[in-house]
């Protein structure tokens, strides 16, 4: 396969997926914490050898969403879960506002791309610490989600699902871009 020019994600070879499959044995938290970065990876699978102009291109009108919108949206998920509710921090929202609530998606553009998929692998590496900081799946975490306790099991199963989703979105959108399925 040949790389776009001006690539923002490089194609990679080999695909890291098969290597962070969590153990068909493992503990619960293990499995979770697994899949959950089997599926961080997957983003960056689907998105490598794109341009940032393919990133921003909305494939499919009149939808917002890009793949460079849904790395955007996936940034405040993971800093939104396990930044504010786990730890119960109030930390400012990166892309969207109570203004454009969608801003994530409205506001991708080409000329950010490089900084918004920076700012998705750091918030990857902070969520990684905070999830460290927390020892039991089954007790509350700090924060809460609609006033009511959550636990780290239910944000990291959230957590799955929502990536999952938002993969098959990716899936989508990549294929309306040049026409790339199957991985």
């Amino acid at each position: 396969m040949t790389i776009a020019q001006g690539a923002v994600v490089p194609d990679t070879e080999p695909d890291p997926r098969a290597a962070l499959t969590p153990a068909f044995l493992g503990s619960e938290r293990d499995t979770l914490e697994g899949w959950l970065d089997v599926y961080r990876a997957a983003v960056f699978v689907k998105i490598a050898g794109l341009t940032a102009d393919d990133l921003a291109q909305r494939s499919v009108p009149p939808s917002t969403m890009s793949p460079l919108g849904l790395v955007r949206h996936l940034t405040e998920v993971e800093r939104y879960w396990l930044t504010d509710v786990a730890l119960g921090e109030d930390s400012p929202d990166l892309y969207s506002s109570r203004a454009d609530p969608d801003g994530d998606f409205t506001l991708a553009t080409a000329a950010r791309a490089h900084a918004d998929i920076a700012a998705y692998r750091q918030e990857i590496e902070t969520a990684r610490e905070h999830v460290a900081r927390i020892a039991d799946l089954d007790a509350p975490v700090a924060g809460q989600r609609q006033g009511q306790p959550v636990n780290l099991r239910w944000i990291l199963s959230h957590l799955v699902e929502e990536y999952a989703r938002h993969l098959g979105h990716l899936d989508l959108l990549r294929e309306a871009i040049d026409g790339r399925t199957g991985y």
